[in-house]
């Protein structure tokens, strides 16, 4: 897989890795992914690999499901190594240690977030159920950012971006993904697409990612475009927005922390 430079892919780059170098083309008003058409934006792309794949634990507890619909998709990093590792085996393997920290270490019912992604550029199911309630139009509620875990769903992509960019690779399928999920749940790319320290004190997803995000709602709104998608139908989110609160100088450096997960409003875990 090739790598980026180290401040990350530039606005050309990730608007045509959106379209083209991930492997997602649009035919007919259609998104493809790897080849393979889906006739809707809200089946479960062919690019997902659901928990089978990467022999998933049950939950401990019932997941939660909303029937009301997400407002915000927001980005993490795992702040962990930046593997070269690419493979799929590494990936699912990324999976299964995640959902063991998060259930063993943390007390969580499941994997907090609700999709994860390689730095090899796989997509993988995170907590339960998560790719029906997109496709119904629902929220599965994870546990992934502070008092907002309601409102939210997240994507975790491995790596840690504080001084470098995420893969290519990586980089096109979080587009696919970004796509995928503003087309299901009709959200503007523009304003629901969020890091995590847009509403938690968390360095989280790392100084360059965080700065990627503009150019990743650009090549988002590109794709839902190329669809056919009219942009000013997509809802703004409901209620107050992020806070935008400071960075701690004092950010905890554990395996898979990068931020608060759950706060005292949230009521699952």
């Amino acid at each position: 897989m090739p790598h980026t430079h180290p401040s990350g892919p530039d606005r050309r780059t990730i608007l045509r890795g959106a379209a083209a170098a991930s492997g997602v083309a649009v035919l007919g008003g259609a998104l493809t992914v790897g080849g393979a058409t889906s006739a809707s934006a809200q089946a479960a792309p062919s690019f997902l690999y659901w928990r089978g794949a990467w022999n998933a634990r049950p939950p401990s507890s019932p997941i939660q499901v909303l029937a009301n619909r997400p407002s915000y998709i927001v980005v993490h990093h795992t702040a962990t190594p930046n593997s070269t590792n690419y493979s799929l085996d590494h990936a699912l393997a990324l999976s299964r240690s995640i959902q063991n920290y998060h259930m063993d270490s943390n007390g969580w019912i499941d994997a907090g977030q609700q999709l994860t992604i390689s730095r090899g550029g796989h997509v993988m199911e995170g907590r339960d159920r998560t790719p029906e309630a997109v496709g119904a139009g629902h929220h599965v509620v994870g546990t992934h950012v502070a008092n907002n875990n309601s409102t939210c769903i997240g994507i975790e992509n491995e790596g840690t971006y504080m001084t470098t960019g995420p893969t290519q690779a990586l980089t096109n399928a979080l587009v696919a993904t970004l796509s995928w999920l503003c087309g299901a749940y009709g959200l503007n790319p523009q304003s629901a697409i969020r890091g995590h320290r847009d509403f938690n004190a968390t360095a989280c997803p790392g100084d360059v990612l965080y700065a990627m995000l503009p150019d990743l709602r650009n090549a988002t709104a590109s794709v839902l475009t190329a669809q056919g998608v009219d942009l000013h139908s997509l809802r703004e989110p409901s209620g107050e927005g992020p806070t935008f609160p400071p960075v701690p100088e004092d950010e905890p450096q554990r395996e898979f922390y990068h931020g608060p997960g759950r706060g005292p409003d949230d009521f699952t875990r």
